[in-house]
Order: structure tokens, then C-alpha cells, then sequence
């Protein structure tokens, strides 16, 4: 009952017996609103489901307190494993603990927790890789030289300051670039709207943006057009179609894909590992490359993944 109180839903049986089996899996996420998320429970769900579990699939809107709620459910329900997209770096390391020492195991996906040994895996993007790969073809774009704003995102997730310094280990190498603001959005689209509505009335000739997801590009893309500014670099960083479909209008010119489908689907592969022989057969900090997506290779791209 928390599952769906909490606004997650669930296509796995409530008796007894499917209580009992071990057989369900837990994926808990931020909110599917972003397409991100709803893509990496998606993928985790299917993978799950063809390796024989039945599912829960839930959301805890990025509030620890319903995460915890989140938790408390899959360790009544005995679930074989929980595939958890966490609600913070910090605030998360009790209720995985607490999965742990009730032998649910726990298996996180897309963003770390600032501790190990407590869940079996940690499988995301290598974020400063990407950020890297992002911030060089924003300076390509801008011809080495300009000024440019940083969009971050939340201070609690580990990935927002992971990507903003690999922006920086770039971006700093290039006197004639000058970065005259960096404010967070939250990973969200309207703050990012509203934000960059007031940094283009502080400086109305910036050259680009930069951001740390797609999210708040798209929003900086939007407020770049509400005040009909023309020919600003603006890079992101997820790979998600809206972004894509900008980028192939040239409202935007870069992101980097991150393998939200593939890092969710390897997560299950190696709960249903554990399950069944007490190993993942992996180190538990694994983190897979990202692509880098422009104009010129924007059609080989799908739902987070390479077509």
C-alpha cells in the first residue's frame, strides 16, 4: 500500500505466496516526469520481468522521507533485490543499510552514495568523462573565446558536482573563455527558464550555456528564445530526445548520451546474479563511458541508448 501511496506504481501480485517467493523486484527512481528516469525504471523493469521477477516500480520524487517509505515496503514484501535511483548522496546511506542488514540487497543506478561496502553495486555514467567530452565541443563552438553561464544541478547529487568540475577541468584551460555566472537549477526545466531569464537581463551578450543535464538546457533554450537571442551555444548533458530534436533544429549543439536503459539493465543482470549465487561477479563502483551527440550524428540516437 505505500508502493502506490507513495505514487509508484505496481503490476505485481499482493498475495502471500508472491510475498514469499522471492521473486519480486523493487525499482525505485526520481520522479518519470523526466524522461531520464522513466527510461533507466522502463528498461530496469523489462529486464527484470524477462528474467522471470515480477516487478514494483515506484517514485520518490527526490524526498528522502518517501524513499525510506519506498524501502521499508520492499524489506516487508522480502524482495529478492531493490534497483534504486537514489534521493541523495548522503540521505540515502541509512535506509540502503538498513535493506542491506535486512538481506534485501540494493543496487543503485545513475547517481552514487557517498559511502560503499553497504550496496552491492553503484553503476553510472562516468560523469566527469562526459562532462569533459561536452565542455570540449562547447569550446569548439565558441571558438575558444566568449562569455558563457553554468547551469547545476542539485547540490545533494553527487553527479552535479562530478559533471560541473569536469566542465571546469575544460573550460579553465581557456584564458579567452570567462565564465561570468554559475547558478543551480535543480535539474529542473522551469527554474532553469526562470534562471536564465535573469541572467540574460544581468548579461544580455552572453555567447553560451552550459548545463548539467538536458533538463535545465531546454530551459535555458526556452528562455533564449523568449527573448530572441540568437547564436548561443548552449550544451547539455543525459542525451535525451527533446534535447536531441533541438540539437537537430540547432537550438542546441551538443550533449552527452548518458546509457540510462544499459546501466539499468546491467543492475538487474546482477541482482538476478546475486540471488542466485550470493555475487555480482563485479566491483561494486562501475561506470560506463558517454557518447557524445552533435548535428552530425544526432540520428543514430534513441531513448538513451544508440539506436
Amino acid at each position: 500500500m505505500v508502493l502506490t501511496a507513495c505514487g509508484g506504481s505496481d503490476d505485481s501480485s499482493d498475495s502471500a505466496s508472491s510475498n514469499n517467493d522471492n521473486k519480486l523486484i523493487a525499482i525505485i527512481t526520481p520522479s518519470p516526469d523526466n524522461p531520464f528516469f522513466k527510461a533507466e525504471a522502463d528498461s530496469a523493469k523489462k529486464k527484470a520481468t524477462s528474467l522471470g521477477y515480477k516487478t514494483s516500480v515506484a517514485s520518490h520524487d527526490d524526498d528522502p522521507n518517501k524513499q525510506s517509505e519506498l524501502i521499508d515496503a520492499a524489506i516487508s514484501r522480502k524482495a529478492s533485490a531493490i534497483i534504486l535511483d537514489n534521493a541523495g548522496a548522503d540521505a540515502s546511506i541509512g535506509p540502503i543499510r538498513k535493506a542491506t542488514k535486512a538481506g534485501v540487497p540494493v543496487f543503485l543506478i545513475d547517481r552514487e552514495i557517498n559511502q560503499t561496502g553497504i550496496a552491492k553495486a553503484q553503476i553510472v555514467s562516468n560523469n566527469a568523462q562526459g562532462a569533459q567530452i561536452v565542455a570540449q565541443e562547447f569550446v569548439t563552438a565558441m571558438k575558444s573565446k566568449g562569455d558563457y553561464v553554468e547551469l547545476t544541478g542539485k547540490e545533494s547529487d553527487t553527479n552535479a558536482g562530478v559533471r560541473s568540475k569536469g566542465f571546469t577541468d575544460v573550460l579553465s584551460q581557456y584564458p579567452d573563455m570567462k565564465r561570468v555566472a554559475r547558478q543551480t537549477a535543480n535539474w529542473d526545466q522551469q527554474e532553469a527558464f526562470a534562471k536564465m531569464e535573469t541572467l540574460l537581463q544581468r548579461y544580455p551578450k552572453i555567447d553560451g550555456v552550459i548545463a548539467g543535464n538536458d533538463t535545465m538546457a531546454l530551459g535555458a533554450v526556452a528562455a533564449l528564445k523568449a527573448a530572441k537571442r540568437t547564436g548561443v551555444v548552449v550544451a547539455g548533458f543525459d542525451g535525451s530526445p527533446d534535447a536531441i530534436a533541438q540539437i537537430k533544429t540547432g537550438a542546441m549543439h551538443t550533449t552527452a548520451l548518458q546509457p540510462a536503459a544499459l546501466g539499468a539493465e546491467r543492475a538487474v543482470e546482477q541482482a538476478d546474479k546475486f540471488v542466485k549465487t550470493g555475487k555480482t561477479g563485479q566491483p561494486e563502483k562501475q561506470a560506463i563511458d558517454c557518447e557524445l551527440i552533435t548535428k552530425t550524428n544526432a540520428d543514430q540516437f534513441g531513448v538513451f541508448a544508440k539506436r
